[in-house]
């Protein structure tokens, strides 16, 4: 039984990320590489073929990412800010779960703040989980690891 509830609009969350100065969307094509490093991180394969997301440079890159992963059955919608590969910000946008939406909570989304990618592409601290919420709290490690590793990817590329 699904129990789809939006907490945050992609609009909204924008917004929120450059300020109101929201910059027009790029699009990070998974192919060769990058495709087969997204596999390593999520362990099977992205929803889709592309990726949406936002980037603007001022004294260092920013880039936002909204991006779906299932946690028990259905997809969890996140935005994560990234400045330059650090996290800035994690929002749950969409939650279709009948358990473990406590992720959407900022008590648990700001243990991801100041976390970095390691070079084994893991976070770079450790995230306490929820009590009945395993599978939607690994959900977001995964969404957090890959926004991270996108960043970097999409800020290599001019």
């Amino acid at each position: 039984m699904s129990c789809a509830t939006e907490y945050l609009t992609r609009d909204e969350f924008l917004q929120d990320a450059f300020d109101d100065s929201v910059p027009p969307p790029q699009t990070a094509w998974l192919r060769g590489e990058l495709r087969e490093g997204v596999k390593h991180i999520l362990g099977h394969r992205y929803s889709s073929l592309r990726i949406r997301f936002w980037r603007i440079d001022t004294t260092q890159p920013r880039t936002a990412w909204i991006l779906k992963e299932i946690g028990k059955e259905l997809p969890i919608t996140v935005g994560v800010v990234v400045d330059n590969g650090v996290i800035e910000s994690v929002q749950v946008l969409e939650f279709r779960e009948s358990r473990g939406g406590e992720v959407r909570y900022p008590a648990f989304t700001r243990q991801f703040e100041s976390m970095t990618l390691t070079d084994q592409f893991q976070l770079s601290g450790n995230i306490d989980g929820i009590s009945g919420a395993t599978l939607s709290v690994s959900a977001l490690k995964r969404l957090c690891r890959l926004a991270l590793y996108l960043h970097d990817y999409a800020t290599a590329i001019e």
